[in-house]
């Protein structure tokens, strides 16, 4: 296969060397052999480690406990992470439970993180009894057909994490491992995949065999081979399909290692924060209270919801916004709002019903002339029209005010805001700990844009 000189390079750089993988895969056997041993369960290696498709450096290793599908779900857990718990300690390893669909345990061995995940060892992916149970299926399909094509797996990868739209996690919205994989075998490497990328649309649909069993709407659609009912690529947003289209026809127009690398972006600084952000004219506000005691997968699309909620608050009270954004930290969340004003007159401007839809203008009429109200109701242009006095005439009092709890906030968000939330505006917005997540709000860009940039081309 001809590939660029820039890819053979990047290849060099970014191929696990032989000791890397002896040294994993040696450690992974060790475990394995752990869990078998021990006579409750079968294991075995799943991942990027497991196929041969991960980036040197990439320090993750991820050992299943396949137990009796007839165990019970709650012994499942119990006697899973009774046995994960024993072979960290086994392996001198310090650890700590960790939560996705069910409890698991995260250890690190010999500078290796390691998972040590219970599933049950179902006879097919249609069968599962949880999400994890699909594991390790996914790892013997690719395991069967990776064949060529681990290295345009490799530069995919790293496409895509250099240009940010690499992690199906719920902050990044992008491609997951086993997506990448799955393209790259689908389309027949790196170069076929971009190309077609590069005129995908809305709605694409690729089934790699044959046997999808329902539809789906999001925007990309990968049937996941070991599941008919399953889009792997559920997780990708609209916006992060997008981006990767546009560094796909950016690539083939002129290849370059700056596709593959992303230099570090140190934060602003406040001061240069406070000048970038005078000289938009524009209006910002942070609201930030406690993370909640739950995983990303769980808060984060709670942050979203409840930031939606609360720019539709905000824009039904007379101040646009211009862009949100949303940050979990481990400690605290931030919800950034970039408003196009920040303060409105008393008087808001409420149009009814036409005078000529007798029974609405009636209700209109009766309704509003007993009310307290700046002017009206009048008539104009055959409709009613009443001038109301606001609540608020600033934004930072709404977002202080315990209205927002009368707006669709996610529950557990909800939940943290009422113990208390603290609102600051302009150049206030600064705080260290979320310096990097306002840095690239306020500096945003797409990747090809950045790239552009930064090569001068």
């Amino acid at each position: 296969m001809t590939r660029c000189p820039c890819e053979e390079e990047v290849l060099k750089r970014i191929r696990p060397t032989p000791e890397e993988r002896t040294y994993i895969r040696t450690m992974g056997e060790r475990l394995i052999e752990a869990v078998e041993r021990s006579g409750m369960a079968k294991a075995m290696m799943v991942g990027s480690v497991a196929r041969d498709t991960f980036i040197r450096g990439d320090r993750d290793l991820d050992v299943f406990m396949l137990f009796d599908p007839s165990l019970p779900r709650e012994e499942l857990q119990e006697k899973g992470l009774s046995l994960a718990r024993r072979i960290a300690e086994e392996f001198g390893a310090a650890w700590r439970e960790k939560y996705a669909e069910h409890p698991y345990v995260n250890a690190t061995i010999n500078s290796l993180d390691i998972d040590l995940v219970p599933c049950y060892a179902v006879p097919s992916a249609t069968e599962i009894k949880s999400a994890v149970d699909r594991t390790p299926f996914h790892t013997r399909y690719i395991r069967a057909r990776i064949g060529d094509y681990a290295d345009d797996v490799l530069l995919l990868k790293q496409f895509a994490k250099a240009g940010g739209v690499y992690g199906s996690d719920h902050m990044t919205e992008g491609f997951s491992g086993y997506l990448c994989e799955i393209l790259t075998i689908y389309y027949g490497g790196f170069h076929p995949l971009l190309k077609a990328a590069a005129c995908w649309k809305p709605g694409e649909v690729i089934d790699i065999e044959e046997h999808r069993a329902k539809d789906f709407e999001e925007p990309l659609v990968v049937i996941d081979p070991v599941d008919p009912e399953r889009n792997v690529a559920a997780a990708l947003s609209l916006s992060r399909m997008f981006e990767f289209v546009e560094l796909a026809r950016g690539y083939l127009e002129e290849p370059s290692e700056a596709f593959f690398c992303r230099p570090p972006s140190p934060p602003l600084t406040r001061e240069v924060f406070a000048r970038l952000l005078a000289a938009r004219g524009t209006y910002l506000f942070s609201i930030t209270f406690a993370t909640p005691d739950y995983t990303p997968d769980t808060v984060v699309p709670q942050l979203r919801k409840s930031a939606d909620s609360i720019r539709d608050l905000l824009e039904r009270s007379g101040f646009p916004a211009n862009r949100i954004d949303v940050c979990m930290q481990d400690d605290r969340c931030m919800l950034l709002f970039e408003l196009m004003a920040d303060e409105v007159p008393v008087m808001r401007r409420h149009i009814g019903p036409p005078v000529s839809s007798r029974g609405n203008a009636e209700k209109f009429l009766a309704k509003y002339v007993h009310d307290e109200v700046l002017a009206g109701p009048y008539i104009e242009d055959g409709r009613y029209v009443v001038e109301l006095p606001r609540t608020f005439t600033r934004a930072v009092d709404l977002l202080r005010s315990k209205v927002l709890f009368d707006v669709a906030l996610g529950k557990h968000v909800r939940r943290s805001m009422k113990k208390g939330w603290t609102v600051n505006a302009g150049a206030a917005c600064w705080e260290e700990e979320f310096a990097g997540f306002i840095s690239a709000f306020l500096e945003r860009s797409s990747p090809l844009a950045r790239i552009r940039r930064m090569t001068g081309k």
